[in-house]
């Protein structure tokens, strides 16, 4: 994990947590100069979500720690970088994963509109919700033929491939190689808490990438998928994510 959190109660925690999960927390800083970043949620009844974001410590990091982490990204087997840091970190982190030939994957969550183009240019995978194709491509993404036509135009501005998450609907896959798009259908599950489903999908992606990277693009998305249904069944964040234990074994 690279990132910066505060010298707080938050901070403190938030490393306490990573280690208590085997994470390793060389290069997660922390600073007086800001608090931890923080999130409020708020969950409807059908399990939906809201989030506002404040971002604190996590706008701090900078190219600094980038380069101390280099060593470290460049023996990766993934890279998965978001925008809940500086958009212009992600990005230098990312053309660092891209030079020493590791595998990207990029979450453009939560989205802004006028995303650096050179970012479809440095991911692999480019993973988005349906919002934020919606947002990005300025079309609306609410079925599978609409997430196939946004796919195609992110693919276009230089994406190795594109997913595009559908929640119930499951996901779109489509790669730079292939013509048509791939739906990955989902099996219906009974949401409590869609709050981090899709982190606990960009999660198993990146688990399935860096293990099996061999396996097709839409089998891993599928695994993914399966990932995230257990997740949303459970209410909380990183509290909703299953162990490797805890899920059928024929997804490994």
């Amino acid at each position: 994990m690279v990132c910066k959190v505060g010298k707080d109660f938050f901070g403190d925690n938030y490393i306490q947590n990573f280690k208590d999960n085997d994470v390793h927390t060389d290069f997660v800083g922390q600073t007086s100069d800001a608090a931890t970043g923080t999130a409020s949620i708020i969950v409807n009844d059908a399990g939906e979500n809201a989030i506002v974001i404040v971002a604190g410590a996590n706008m701090l990091l900078g190219s600094e720690e980038l380069q101390k982490a280099l060593p470290a990204i460049s023996h990766a087997k993934v890279l998965v970088c978001q925008l809940e840091i500086s958009p212009q970190t992600s990005l230098r982190a990312l053309r660092m994963a891209q030079e020493n030939k590791v595998k990207t994957i990029f979450n453009p969550a939560p989205a802004i509109p006028d995303l650096d183009p050179e970012f479809y240019r440095v991911s692999d995978v480019f993973s988005c919700n349906e919002s934020e194709a919606e947002l990005l491509t300025g079309s609306s993404v609410t079925t599978v033929e609409e997430a196939h036509r946004a796919g195609q135009e992110l693919l276009k501005r230089g994406c190795g491939s594109v997913i595009i998450t559908l929640g119930p609907q499951g996901c779109v896959v489509l790669k730079a190689q292939e013509s048509t798009p791939k739906h990955v259908p989902t099996t219906a599950v009974t949401a409590l808490d869609t709050t981090g489903a899709g982190d606990s999908f960009i999660g198993a992606l990146a688990f399935y990438m860096a293990h099996y990277p061999s396996m097709p693009l839409d089998e891993m998305a599928r695994r993914a998928n399966q990932v995230a249904g257990v997740s949303v069944q459970a209410v909380g964040t990183q509290t909703s994510y299953p162990f490797k234990k805890d899920l059928p074994a024929e997804l490994f």
